[in-house]
């Protein structure tokens, strides 16, 4: 049931044609901004094009539902770096999830393909080589250093968005409008503040980490010698863990970008909400942290986790697919729903989630957890109970269904930290679409709104 989507012989055509492009461009030594200078000015004719040839050409209705259910469906956003496709799940730059884990560069030593090899793919629609990859996680690691301090009592989430805020003190893109710079070259200054912001989000999350839960821990500084997640598990507390930093690095990479539809990327990025306005990487993506820290978009795995536990207490250690429906029974016939289940966009198994499950049949000591048992048993049951309860189009397991419980099961056992990690994450995709909403010149986003009597009246008109 939980296959990779594609199939084989796809997989395997389409790894090797990424293989022989990233061996190609082994000798390669540029770096992120040459790459993009190279990339742009294709991209920027294929929207003229577009403009010129394709401007009145109509690619879908819109119907009553799309306005008063929230927009779902409707065509009407421009996001480069991925394709949320019902079936096959994400795709980044035509890259499936199992492709990206087979070609992307890991961390040395490990085996997992890093978030800064992850965001070079998303920016530029290449697979770096290795030393472009490392060249990159050293640069990350120089600019790293965060010195926000912020009150303990406050939500991590909360902290996360002042200190993200708090950094456009120091805004490449806004000093460099005030001083009246080009438009064509906007998106230079974007692309300073965006990787600083990458570079900066591991040491911020992780002193929130400290402030809020572990204030008699100092922080330890920075390696440049270590990736962005291996410095980040390794200021968390977790460095000596290598598994759990795999574990870090996969969540990270996956987790960068599901496409621009969802909340935290609709806000921020893009000709969306706070970026259309020109506000700086920092503001904007502040503004986009606020969205994920909703209980309907980066809360999720946290509920998933409550929900796990709960059902781990009261069927215990002796775990049967009969109790296990039983379980999920008596949560629908309560009125709520199963966590973890069910996409927005997807029908059928998240690609995310069978990556996280691929990740946890590698390691011993997950296979033999009780609660890692549990998620992948549940994951055997539930969609043929929700397929028979039948209130919902897609019974299959989403991300959240197992991502969490790993954090739980080495020991990050603080629920209200997880939505900060999922933050440190989601940065890879939105940064990436401000770099190319620059680079493209998109405008404002200004979408035609309607009362309930006006939008009666066009119905009878």
């Amino acid at each position: 049931m939980f296959s990779r989507i594609a199939s084989k012989s796809f997989i395997s055509t389409t790894t090797n044609l990424a293989r022989n492009a990233g061996c190609r461009r082994l000798a390669s030594t540029k770096t992120l901004e040459e790459t993009l200078r190279e990339v742009i000015p294709p991209k920027q004719e294929q929207l003229k094009k577009l403009k010129a040839e394709h401007a009145q050409t109509v690619v879908g209705d819109v119907k009553v539902e799309n306005i008063i259910g929230g927009m779902r469906g409707l065509k009407a956003m421009l996001w480069e770096a991925s394709v949320l496709d019902p079936i096959e799940g994400i795709r980044f730059h035509g890259l499936s999830i199992p492709e990206c884990r087979e070609v992307l560069p890991s961390a040395p030593g490990g085996k997992e393909m890093t978030p800064e090899s992850m965001l070079w793919l998303l920016m530029t629609g290449k697979v770096p080589t290795p030393h472009q990859s490392k060249q990159f996680s050293e640069e990350l690691a120089e600019k790293g250093k965060s010195r926000a301090s912020l009150p303990k009592t406050l939500h991590p989430m909360t902290q996360l968005s002042m200190g993200v805020a708090a950094l456009n003190h120091d805004s490449a893109f806004q000093a460099a409008y005030e001083r009246g710079t080009k438009k064509s070259e906007y998106w230079t200054h974007t692309l300073e503040d965006c990787i600083n912001l990458v570079a900066k989000l591991p040491a911020l999350a992780a002193r929130i980490y400290r402030n809020v839960f572990h204030p008699d821990r100092p922080l330890v500084p920075i390696d440049k010698n270590l990736d962005l997640t291996g410095n980040y598990s390794n200021m968390l507390g977790f460095g000596s863990n290598e598994s759990m930093t795999e574990y870090l690095r996969l969540y990270i990479a996956l987790h960068g970008d599901h496409e621009g539809g969802n909340a935290s990327a609709h806000t921020v990025s893009y000709v969306h909400l706070v970026g259309s306005t020109l506000a700086d990487p920092y503001l904007a993506y502040s503004a986009a942290l606020n969205a994920l820290a909703g209980p309907l978009h980066g809360l999720a795995n946290q509920e998933v986790l409550r929900w796990q536990i709960a059902m781990q207490k009261e069927i215990g250690n002796t775990i049967t697919h009969d109790n296990i429906r039983e379980y999920l029974w008596r949560t629908l016939k309560s009125g709520q729903v199963v966590p973890g289940y069910g996409h927005g966009v997807l029908r059928n198994p998240d690609p995310r989630f069978v990556a996280l499950q691929d990740f946890c049949k590698t390691r011993p000591d997950l296979q033999a957890s009780p609660t890692i048992q549990l998620v992948q048993q549940t994951a055997e049951v539930a969609p043929e109970v929700l397929k028979e309860h039948g209130k919902t189009k897609n019974p299959y397991p989403n991300v959240d269904a197992a991502s969490g419980c790993v954090l739980y099961h080495y020991g990050l056992t603080e629920f209200k930290y997880y939505t900060v990690i999922f933050g440190v994450s989601r940065a890879l995709g939105a940064v990436t679409q401000l770099v190319w909403a620059r680079a493209l010149g998109l405008p404002i986003e200004r979408p035609k709104s309607y009362s309930m009597d006006a939008l009666e009246k066009l119905i009878k008109n």
